[in-house]
């Protein structure tokens, strides 16, 4: 069944995501790292340089919102191939049935987001080179497998009385469910995903972690900010916040006189001032007009403030505008209602993990933590590692914007 090895053969990515999840609840949709369990997958297919298409397939309307705002194109499946005891394979089927125009489908799984446009890249290399009609990817792990049943346990790929030392064997391969190759003629014939003469593709071990279980979820969210795919963007010139759930916990404390306080974060402080450090600017945008707000921009360096605001994204367009910044070089962190205009907006949108499920639903960075409790500097460390801040000054060009800010 294999062709010649074919630089021009027309790759299409199709991801599968359906509305209904047994074992969590909207699970493909859900934030994974302040992003979209579904966007890590279809950012790394697009990135890659491989697909001539990526599409994803689903009965949601939701999915497919949030799929067209990531840049995938949207395949409506159909109703039987949606049940939880649907394969793969029906959906793939489903979407080959409609959109002809092909010779390789990748099936890529959502549930696997740590991999990255180069394995795309790597596998489909390979993937010509042997001229193979499918791709499997694996992983290598090292071991020791076991049976057991009430006649007794037993070894099944060692032998107890010859233990091999790690470093004297080589493991096992193992699927790790991260996406498949399949030529068009071998899915149509066999109406399955693979066959013919199968291209092993071996990625790193921690891409065999899937998102199956509520516990995983945990392990994947450490795992996606050490080694997922994070899209690259245009460096943030300007860092807005909102002030109430945001800085602080939105909550009023009292002492024994009856005098209101405010907590706010000396984290926070500090991943502000990190990126003030690096020439980001920062503003602060609050509906309240206490006191309390700018003493804490003073206290913090922060000389734009807008207070008892209640239509803040003309205000956030304004300093946009006087910046002369594109809306892709600007971040907004809020988390009420009034703040989703300016969350939508920026290029940045993001909010605490307690912010109201509208902000989150339009956010592109949703903080594992609360407002007032380190919210903002999670957002400033995603800023860094994700090399969304602008490149740092040098100590004598911040000496000179010292200088020129104090005349």
């Amino acid at each position: 069944m294999s062709d010649s090895c074919d630089n021009s053969l027309r790759f299409v990515a199709l991801i599968p995501l359906r509305a209904g999840s047994t074992s969590i609840p909207g699970k493909n949709i859900r934030p994974l790292a302040g992003r979209a369990l579904c966007d890590w997958a279809i950012r790394a297919a697009l990135d890659s340089g491989v697909f001539d298409s990526v599409w994803v397939s689903t009965d949601n309307d939701d999915i497919d919102q949030i799929a067209r705002r990531a840049g995938a194109e949207v395949h409506r499946r159909t109703p039987e191939t949606a049940t939880e005891t649907a394969s793969s394979e029906s959906a793939m089927l489903d979407f080959a049935a409609a959109h002809t125009e092909f010779d390789v489908l990748a099936l890529v799984q959502a549930t696997s987001p740590l991999t990255r446009p180069e394995d795309f890249a790597q596998a489909r290399a390979q993937f010509l080179a042997e001229e193979a009609d499918s791709l499997v990817t694996v992983t290598r792990q090292m071991r020791f497998r076991w049976s057991a049943s009430a006649d007794g346990g037993e070894a099944l790929n060692y032998d107890p009385a010859a233990r091999p030392r790690r470093q004297d064997w080589e493991g096992e391969l193992v699927e790790n469910g991260a996406f498949y190759f399949t030529r068009k003629a071998l899915l149509e014939g066999e109406k399955c995903r693979l066959g013919g003469k199968v291209c092993v593709f071996e990625m790193p071990a921690h891409t065999s972690f899937e998102v199956d279980e509520p516990e995983d979820w945990t392990i994947l969210e450490a795992l996606a900010r050490r080694h997922g795919y994070t899209p690259p963007g245009k460096p943030i010139r300007l860092l807005a916040l909102d002030v109430d759930g945001v800085l602080n916990d939105s909550g009023f404390y009292y002492d024994e006189q009856g005098e209101r306080l405010k907590r706010f974060s000396t984290r926070d402080g500090e991943g502000i001032a990190r990126l003030m450090r690096v020439g980001v600017k920062v503003g602060l945008i609050t509906g309240e007009s206490t006191g309390f707000t700018p003493a804490r921009a003073r206290k913090l360096g922060i000389d734009r403030l807008e207070l008892g605001c209640s239509d803040k994204l003309p205000v956030l367009d304004g300093w946009r505008r006087e910046l002369g910044l594109e809306w892709d070089e600007v971040a907004y962190m809020g988390d009420d209602l009034a703040d989703i205009e300016c969350v939508r907006a920026a290029g940045l949108g993001a909010c605490p993990v307690d912010a109201e499920a509208a902000v989150r639903e339009a956010a592109r960075f949703i903080s594992v933590r609360p407002g007032g409790n380190g919210a903002v500097r999670d957002l400033s460390n995603h800023m860094f590692d994700t090399d969304r801040c602008p490149s740092p000054k040098s100590q004598t060009d911040a000496g000179a914007d010292a200088e020129k800010q104090k005349s």
